[in-house]
């Protein structure tokens, strides 16, 4: 399916704390509406993996601003997934290590870094449509309320924090997500929340089959905006 006078260009926004199951669930709605897939956690992952690199310190906003004056994001598109690239490189599983994991939410609380990312995660809907996809699926933290508000369909996950902190040891990571909770939430800048008109999903007893079945029940009856 593409996007065509009858099939409109859509877009699905789902928003959701760490573990809560936004990645397994946007990719099995991309597989079944043909949506181009987009991670901004990976985004910010990406870049704060850039900033250690070049040392930069969430608490040392001048490391902060000289490092992302110096990089360039661009985007390779792979099957049906964006994937960042930062100044040419695209990241690997060091994306996923404890570094990144223990200082992404503290980057990511920088208005100036979400302000640098803001207009590069709003450019993946056309990067979806000049890719022929039928939409643009996107998980994070505040694409509900912050960078897609007017998303055509907009989820909100959440789950037990034991429950989401176990999902990631069965994933070989280490993150502490009620933390990563808090600070997200409490950021003053585009805190982690659910927007107005989301629908609300607890994933906590669900498998990612149930949970995607019941977006894809949504999306499939209730027709998008031509």
């Amino acid at each position: 399916m593409s996007a065509t006078p009858g099939n409109p260009f859509i877009i699905v926004a789902i928003d959701g704390g760490a573990a809560s199951g936004k990645s397994s669930t946007a990719r099995a709605l991309s597989e079944r509406f043909n949506l181009l897939h987009s991670d901004t956690g990976s985004y910010y992952r990406a870049v704060t993996a850039e900033m250690l690199r070049r040392g930069a310190s969430a608490s040392d906003l001048s490391s902060v601003t000289a490092a992302l004056a110096d990089m360039k994001l661009g985007t390779r598109i792979e099957g049906r997934s964006a994937r960042i690239e930062v100044s040419g490189r695209a990241p690997g599983d060091e994306i996923r290590s404890k570094e990144v994991n223990d200082a992404v939410s503290h980057f990511a609380a920088i208005p100036e870094l979400r302000s640098a990312l803001l207009a590069y995660q709003r450019g993946q809907a056309a990067a979806a449509r000049e890719g022929g996809f039928a939409g643009l699926v996107m998980e994070g933290r505040d694409i509900g309320s912050v960078i897609f508000p007017d998303a055509d369909f907009r989820f909100f996950l959440h789950a037990d924090a034991a429950v989401r902190e176990q999902r990631r040891v069965s994933q070989g990571q280490e993150d502490k997500v009620a933390e990563r909770d808090q600070l997200d939430s409490s950021r003053k800048t585009a805190p982690l929340s659910q927007s107005q008109g989301a629908a609300s999903i607890d994933t906590t007893l669900m498998t990612v089959a149930q949970v995607a079945d019941q977006m894809a029940s949504v999306i499939s009856r209730r027709p998008a905006p031509a």
